[in-house]
């Protein structure tokens, strides 16, 4: 009991915040909005995968990756990927000039389907491939980087570089990608309709029961020996290595895991969202994705949570409301975050939740009045 309690709970601190996590994305919103707003709310969730990747990576690994959007859009491609072929059977596309294959590949003069396209017809491919593509992407970046003690500034410059490279490749090969438009008109999953209110629902409380599995197998790892290592590999690098640790292993390790974490975000994405295209891929989301972890604190996995909504939510008002501004304030509201609150909100409700909470437990508990030991009495009586 006290493993599951202190290993995947994180002790009393740690599961109160999940129980509060999980009244709130299973209880309250489902209540509280309509259909289009739990939606919104579920594609924000998403995202919040590629935010608890990055503590995991940079918050406890000390690495930052201007890059999980890579791993984000690959799971949602493979995703895509299946639910295209399902929707480009022989009788949905007879008017293609050749039909049985995805529309964008037809309007490209494209025949026959690419043979890298034929294994996505099987959902279970398709679920090993959301799992292992972008792992595997991840350790050979992760071997070619960390093996040379390629790391700060560089690692993150480069993992920019490889989102604008796969970016253009996906754009540049529209015949096999669908290029800029990405891979839309994603309707049904094994027949059954997407677009229905009742598959919505369940895709989000898929959503949020993948989300709290992440968290809790995530703090397993945190609070393991790995976890521990982790962090002195953060702080004192060197220090480990003379050790006799192989300091690359475990940051190609972690790197990997948050890689499948960003995967099953992106694919939760194309579930719910309907079409993936290559704007979830480039610089742009990659950077948004750190500012979901810096805003919550890129050392709480439920903080980050916190962060991706917030940062979510003010930009679908903002943009809704003013539309010419929305963007600077934004970025108002990021620097307002990083000045003031640098450990995010979680940080935030640290430093003043627990003085409040001292103050709470004093005034509940009676105060208790030593009483004298029979032994004192017994001195005084004897004198």
């Amino acid at each position: 009991m006290s493993f599951i309690y202190d290993k995947l709970l994180g002790g009393k601190s740690g599961a109160l915040g999940l129980l509060v996590l999980s009244i709130l994305i299973l209880v309250v919103f489902p209540l509280a909005l309509d259909g289009f707003r739990l939606n919104l709310i579920g594609k924000y969730l998403t995202y919040a995968f590629a935010a608890m990747s990055l503590v995991l990576l940079w918050g406890y690994g000390g690495t930052l990756s201007l890059g999980q959007g890579i791993f984000f859009g690959l799971g949602g491609y493979c995703m895509a990927m299946f639910l295209k072929l399902e929707a480009s059977s022989p009788e949905n596309t007879a008017i293609q000039s050749t039909p049985g294959i995805p529309d964008f590949m037809d309007w490209n003069q494209i025949t026959e389907l690419p043979w890298f396209w034929e294994p996505f017809s099987s959902f279970g491919f398709t679920i090993a491939a959301i799992l292992i593509v972008p792992a595997l992407f991840a350790y050979i970046i992760g071997v070619a980087m960390f093996k040379r003690r390629v790391g700060g500034v560089y690692f993150a410059i480069i993992t920019q570089v490889i989102a604008v490279i796969l970016t253009v490749l996906i754009v540049g090969q529209q015949g096999f990608t669908g290029g800029i438009n990405g891979i839309t008109d994603l309707r049904t999953l094994n027949g059954w309709d997407m677009t229905s209110d009742s598959a919505k629902y369940l895709f989000y409380y898929i959503n949020c029961a993948l989300l709290i599995t992440v968290i809790v197998l995530s703090r397993f790892i945190l609070t393991s020996k790995f976890g521990r290592l982790l962090l002195a590999i953060r702080d004192k690098e060197d220090r480990v290595r003379f050790s006799g640790y192989d300091v690359a292993n475990f940051k190609i390790f972690i790197f990997c895991f948050a890689a499948l974490v960003s995967a099953i975000g992106g694919a939760m994405f194309t579930l719910q969202v309907g079409f993936m295209s290559p704007s979830f891929v480039g610089i742009v989301p990659s950077i948004e994705m750190v500012i979901f972890a810096a805003v919550g604190g890129r050392m709480s996995l439920i903080g980050v949570v916190y962060g991706t909504l917030l940062i979510n939510f003010g930009k679908t008002t903002f943009s809704e409301s003013f539309p010419e501004l929305w963007l600077f304030l934004m970025g108002g509201t990021f620097i307002a975050v990083v000045m003031f609150f640098p450990n995010g909100l979680a940080g935030l409700w640290e430093e003043y939740s627990t003085p409040l909470m001292k103050k709470i437990r004093a005034k509940i508990q009676p105060s208790v009045t030593a009483k004298p030991s029979s032994s004192s009495y017994e001195t005084k009586e004897s004198k």
